[in-house]
Parts: structure tokens; C-alpha cells; sequence
């Protein structure tokens, strides 16, 4: 069910949507937060199907806040419930001109009451999330290195700028490397690691994290590369572990299959794909605590680590 609200108000969308509970017969009691996706570069409807997707896992309100600051100020909206919306509540507002100058007066009125808050930048974060007004009023607050406008000074910016509740994409797209690589570590021969080398793609801001996660909880220098797109372009390619029995490698052979070299063991080939945004949304709105070892990792690691060896494709 989809209600189209043009030309509207704040107060004016609000008792739309107790209209539609009540007419409709949807509840919200079920809900658990209020994620908002503030997008500029008209990518909210990507952003609105894995929150739509996330939803089964998490109930919730989706306020989708779309800006631009030039233009008639003017706010439409549209309501999204039942098979639109997942198992969420989905509020679309797009507000321009003057209307898009204060945008926690756009959303104060719509929030879930008593309920956590999260936002997500999906591109064209603010300099410092939890400074912005959005940033302000939320609980957890989501960007993603990997979206425009990217560049490489944006990991190192991660960590200049964060806050505890602070959390990004790339690190969240780790999660099946680091369970792996540690699951290895845990099987013998309980050896030190003495050298470590990390390979990704130039647009991979992930590369640069695992590289620092590493380097934070092995203590040992890493030596990362960005790799020239014609040889590697989509993410994480390797990483390798000397240690004085032989070398552990975890390299992807395609952009779905990874390859597990072990001394004395036949090799393994393991499906690593590169993780939906869904899932990844999903993992980060698991966890409404500040997650400890991101921080660290883009503060302590990144200041422990040492710059890419290949500067050439900044990424």
C-alpha cells in the first residue's frame, strides 16, 4: 500500500500514518527503531529495498531523506506499508529548496517514540556524523567509505572524525574474512605470525581496514597493496600470514570463491562473496552499542599502520 502525501507538512504526514495503521489494520507496536537513510545523489531506493529487506530481521520505520537544497521549497512524501515496506514502516520525503534546510525538524515529529535511532548516509556523508543534526539525535550512525564521493583520505578520516556509536559499511563487508582468518589462527600450530601482506582493489577501502585490524591484533607490521584495476577490481583479493612453518594464504581465485593454502593441508576452496548491502545493514542494526574494536581499529591500527606500498591508484 503506497499513499502519496505532495505539497505536505510534517503534522500533516504524521496523522497520514495513523490513519493508514488504522485503516489498514497495520500496527507498529512490533517496531524496534527508526532508521533514517539520508541520500542526495537520488540512490534512496537502493537504500529503502535492503532496509525492506533488513526489516524481517529487525522491525522497524524507514524515514527515507532526500535533499536538495536548490529548488521551490516544497516536501512531498509518500507512505509505504504491507507488501511495499517489508516488515517496516517506510516514510519517503523529499524536500527542497528552504524545506531541506533543517532536516531534524523533518524527522523529529516522525520518530518511532521511545525507540532507538539510526541514521545512514549511504554517499555524501557529513564531515563529522556525530556533529551533524541527524548525527545528533541517533544512537548509531552508518556511512560507507566505499560510496561516493570516495576517495582514499576518507579511511584515514574515518578515524579523525569518530565517535563512539560511529560505524561504517567497509568495515562491516570484513566480517567473513576476520571470522576466517581467526578460526585459522585457531588451529595449530600455534606459531607467531611474523610478516603479513594484504592485496585489494584500488576502490576497496576494506583492504585498508583489514590491513589495520590486523596490524592491531597481531602486532606485526603489514604490508598492503592496492592493486591496478586491469589485475583486481572488486574488493579484498588476499592476505597472507608467514609464520616459520609456511605461509597461510586466503586469496580469491573470482569475486565469489576463495582459495585456503595451509602447510600440510590439501586446499580448500571457500565461497567468500563480497556481502550484500542487505546483509550488511542487517549485521550493523544487530547492535545498538557503540562497537568497540571498529574504533579501534580505525583510531590505534590505523595509526600503527603504515601507508600502502602502491600509491599509484589511490583508494
Amino acid at each position: 500500500m503506497i499513499v502519496d502525501l505532495p505539497d505536505t507538512t510534517v503534522s500533516k504526514i504524521s496523522r497520514a500514518l495513523i490513519d493508514v495503521r488504522e485503516e489498514g489494520g497495520a500496527v507498529a507496536l512490533g517496531r524496534v527503531l527508526t532508521l533514517i537513510i539520508v541520500t542526495t545523489d537520488g540512490g534512496s531506493e537502493d537504500g529503502i529495498e535492503a532496509a525492506n529487506d533488513a526489516s524481517r530481521e529487525h522491525p522497524m520505520r524507514v524515514i527515507s531523506l532526500r535533499l536538495d537544497p536548490v529548488g521551490e521549497p516544497k516536501l512531498d512524501a509518500e507512505i509505504r506499508v504491507g507488501g511495499d515496506a517489508g516488515a517496516s514502516e517506510v516514510v519517503v520525503l523529499r524536500a527542497s529548496g528552504d524545506a531541506a534546510s533543517n532536516v531534524e525538524s523533518l524527522v523529529t515529529g516522525l520518530l518511532l517514540p521511545d525507540a532507538p535511532v539510526v541514521v545512514w548516509w549511504p554517499d555524501n556523508p557529513p564531515a563529522t556524523p556525530s556533529h551533524s543534526p541527524l548525527g545528533r539525535i541517533a544512537q548509531r550512525r552508518i556511512t560507507d567509505a566505499a560510496t561516493v564521493p570516495f576517495e582514499s583520505a576518507r579511511v584515514a578520516h574515518l578515524g579523525d572524525c569518530y565517535s563512539p556509536g560511529d560505524t561504517d559499511l567497509a568495515w562491516t563487508r570484513l566480517t567473513h574474512w576476520r571470522e576466517q582468518l581467526a578460526a585459522v589462527l585457531d588451529q595449530p600450530p600455534y606459531e607467531p605470525i611474523t610478516a603479513i601482506e594484504v592485496r585489494g582493489a584500488a576502490t576497496s577501502p576494506s583492504t585498508a581496514l583489514l590491513a589495520a585490524w590486523l596490524r592491531l591484533t597481531l602486532g606485526v607490521p603489514v604490508d598492503w597493496h592496492y592493486l591496478p584495476s586491469e589485475e583486481w577490481s572488486d574488493g579484498i583479493k588476499s592476505v597472507r600470514l608467514t609464520r616459520a612453518s609456511g605461509d597461510i594464504v586466503l586469496e580469491r581465485s573470482t569475486a565469489a570463491i576463495a582459495r585456503l593454502l595451509q602447510p600440510g593441508q590439501p586446499e580448500h576452496d571457500l565461497v567468500l562473496p563480497r556481502r550484500t548491502l542487505r546483509e550488511c545493514l542487517a549485521e550493523e542494526l544487530r547492535r545498538l552499542d557503540a562497537d568497540l574494536l571498529y574504533g579501534r581499529v580505525i583510531t590505534e591500527g590505523w595509526a600503527l599502520l603504515g601507508p600502502a606500498q602502491s600509491q599509484e591508484t589511490d583508494g
